[in-house]
This record gives C-alpha cells, structure tokens and sequence, in this order.
C-alpha cells in the first residue's frame, strides 16, 4: 500500500501541474497542445478524485484515533466516535480496492473507434440468418450508446441472411466496451426453415478491430494491387451496373478486403482503405503481444476468432458466455441490445485479471 501512495503523490503532483499549464494564457495559441493537456488531466481525474477522498478518510481515521486515544469520553460521544472510525477504515478500504483498478495499465486502443466484422460460420443459409442477427444486435446496443454506425461491406444472401458484414462503430469507449466479442458466437435454435420443428446448431465468426488513425501506420502504396469489380449481392438497383466495387490486396501479407456498399468508387476505395488499415494494425499488435499472451493468457480469453466464446440457445431462453461461466436467461433483451450486463462481467473478469497479475508481479 505504501508503494502505491507514494504513486499517488507523484500523479497528483503531475495533475496539479497540468492545471497549471492548463491556466497559462499562452498555451491557448497551440490548439492542439491544449488537447493534449486537457485529454491527459480528464483522464487522471477519477485517479485524483479517489486519491483525495482516500486522504479525507484517513484524516477522519486519525482524529477518531486521537480521540479514543486521549480517553475520558461520555459513554455516548465514545461510541460514536468508534462508528466514525469504524466508518472511514471501511471508506479507505473500498478506496483502496478501486484506485487498485484505476492504476491498472490501460488498453491505448480503448477510446477509438471500432470495425466489426461479422461471417456466417458452420451451418449455411442458418449461419448467415445469425450474423444478420448478431449485426442487429450490436446496432441496437450502438444506438443505446449514441454511436454512430457506417456499414463499410456487405454481403448477403437472398434470405436476408448476410454472408460477411463489416460496419465502423463511431463513439467515445465504444472499442472499451465491444473488444471482448471477438471470437466464435454459437447459436442453437429452430431454423424457419426446419419443418420437423429439430435445433440445429451454427456459428458465426465476430472480429472486433481498433480503428487505426493515418499516423499509426505508413502503407506503401507500391505494396497495393487494387482491382474493381461490379457489385453482387441479393438486390439493389446499382447491383451489377458499375465496377464501382474495390478490392485491395495487401501483397506482402496477403491480406485482401473488399468494399461495395457505396455506389462511389472513390468512396469505397476510402472505406476499404480504411478497414486495411484497422487489420494490418491489429496483425502487428497481435505479433507483438503474443508471447505476452501465451505466457499469461487473459482470463476473459485469448479473443481468437476460433475461439467458442459465447452460445444463444433459443430454445431455453439463454445466452452463455463460456470465457466467464455466466448464464443469462433473457435472450430476447441481448438480442435486441442490452448487452451491458454481459459486458459490465466480462470487463470486471478482465480487471480482476490484471490485478491478480499485477499483485504476481509486485511481489
């Protein structure tokens, strides 16, 4: 606890001179610099928040101490002051526990934005009427979240299932919330197809990428082949007219992505772009925390898209999520967006995670 106070002091000791950088005039004329500054203070205020009411018990602690201590108290005024203590020891200890998790290493991709891209799996026509399932989900969990959504690729099939999808999640902490999805989602349920009324069992393959900024990865353009090709797909007037579609291949890794839901190809040459760029980002991250993650694999899992992470059986009326052991009976309320218990689980699982390495390491 003493390593972690004096941690404290030095990050105060930093907030306050942010505060006072923030308070000169003349920063005001480097726009940028200012955000900078104000982005970093936001995001040490519920450290200092918590740090100063740690202190405010432990004065609290102190003086009831010293009056205990001092002796000569009336019956009354001394148990009350044993309930203060009583009090600001239990304050200090749930303070404690809390800024233990705020000084957790965080996730520099936690704020950004997010692409999601979602494939129909084992189980055909079923498989692709489930990723149109899964799609809408994580659209109504968006809305909830006011973010905004930006289908990047579709492909669907004549039963308005949908064969891939990959859309753009807008909003502040949407990857902080979403990044746990990845992996393989299995559905077990009554197809509208089935007429002997038996469940059949698909998956649907769900990645989660950071959105990747122009300044975090330098493409070569001589390492692009793009071609253009004219849209397919179950319908739409524009299908088949125009080469307005694009596919870029990444030569030195092979790395393909296609965009074909704008009638522009400009604007689809734009998108795909910027889907290469979350992957090829992602991939070198992937490369540089692998040996990190087959040393200490996340309790919440590896996020490999062959990984089972989650199962919506229709039938009983429920989701489970595999990674965690949690069991939710209310599949109708998941599916139509209210995903925040099984997030809220999945981030305090991935908190308890590091804190229990954290503590590993610290010894």
């Amino acid at each position: 606890m003493r390593f972690m106070l004096e941690k404290l002091k030095q990050i105060e000791v930093h907030y306050n001179e942010l505060e006072q950088q923030l308070a000169l005039p003349e920063i005001y004329s480097d726009p940028l610099q200012v955000a900078k500054i104000a982005k970093e203070q936001k995001d040490l205020s519920p450290i200092i928040m918590h740090y100063r009411a740690y202190r405010t018990a432990e004065t609290r602690e102190a003086e009831a101490k010293d009056l205990l201590n001092a002796g000569n108290l009336e019956p009354d005024f001394k148990e009350m002051v044993q309930e203060e203590l009583e009090e600001a020891k239990q304050e200090m200890e749930r303070l404690q526990e809390e800024l233990k998790i705020l000084l957790l290493p965080r996730d520099p991709n936690d704020e950004k934005n997010v692409i999601v891209e979602i494939r129909g799996g084992a189980g055909g026509e079923e498989a692709a009427l489930f990723a149109h399932s899964l799609y809408r989900m994580y659209t109504m969990y968006a809305e909830r979240n006011h973010w905004k959504i930006e289908i990047m690729n579709l492909n669907e099939t004549e039963l308005g299932g949908v064969k891939e999808i990959e859309f753009l999640i807008e909003g502040s902490g949407a990857y902080s919330r979403l990044k746990f999805e990845s992996g393989v989602h299995r559905v077990q349920r009554v197809p509208d197809t089935e007429s002997g009324g038996r469940v059949h069992t698909s998956t649907v393959t769900v990645a989660v990428l950071p959105e990747a900024e122009e300044v975090e990865l330098e493409i070569n353009p001589g390492d692009l082949q793009i071609d253009t090709f004219r849209s397919s797909g179950a319908g739409g007037q524009h299908v088949n007219k125009t080469e307005s579609a694009i596919r870029i291949t990444h030569l030195p890794t092979g790395l393909v992505v296609e965009c074909q839901d704008e009638r522009s190809q400009h604007k689809n040459r734009d998108k795909a772009m910027k889907v290469l760029r979350s992957k090829l980002l992602e991939a070198e991250r992937e490369k540089q925390t692998s040996a990190i993650a087959a040393e200490r694999k996340s309790q919440v899992g590896t996020g490999m898209r062959n990984e089972r992470i989650r199962t919506y059986n229709f039938p009983q009326g429920r989701v489970t999520d595999h990674r965690i052991g949690l069991t939710l009976y209310k599949i109708d309320a998941i599916m139509n967006g209210d995903l925040d218990e099984l997030v809220d689980a999945l981030v305090t699982a991935d908190q308890a995670e590091k804190l229990s390495a954290s503590e590993a390491d610290g010894e």
